[in-house]
């Protein structure tokens, strides 16, 4: 710890926060490639086959990101949406890929009412009519 001594003589500096998201470069999102999907287990007290993807963003960057819901359509060379949020029990593994956009479909079997903006969804129009 500095003295007061030290502060006055040399001046405060603050400390600059680092981004959670760096690969993408203070964008919200990012388009990217797939170019593996694979699963991997979670760290210790959990116990599951977890779906994930290896993308290539457009900045050049490679990334592991979370595939989210029930299944999933993506192989090789899919086109993705990244968009930052880590998974707690998967080390390395701080993005999640958005459905519903390029060539990662939607295939949730009931619709959505709520949260639709961020899984990608339309609105769930009723079919009774």
């Amino acid at each position: 710890m500095s003295t007061l001594r030290q502060v006055f003589k040399k001046g405060f500096v603050h400390k600059t926060r680092r981004s959670c998201v760096p690969a993408f470069l203070g964008a919200p999102m990012k388009k990217g490639v797939c170019f593996r999907v694979t699963t991997t287990n979670p760290k210790k007290p959990n116990s599951a086959i977890r779906k994930i993807a290896r993308v290539k963003v457009t900045t050049g960057l490679k990334l592991t990101a979370y595939i989210p819901g029930r299944g999933h359509n993506l192989q090789e060379h899919s086109v993705v949406l990244v968009r930052g949020g880590r998974v707690k029990d998967l080390p390395g593994v701080r993005y999640h890929l958005i459905r519903g956009k390029y060539d990662f479909l939607w295939e949730e079997r009931e619709p959505r009412n709520r949260r639709r903006s961020k899984f990608g969804v339309p609105l769930a129009r009723n079919k009774s009519n």
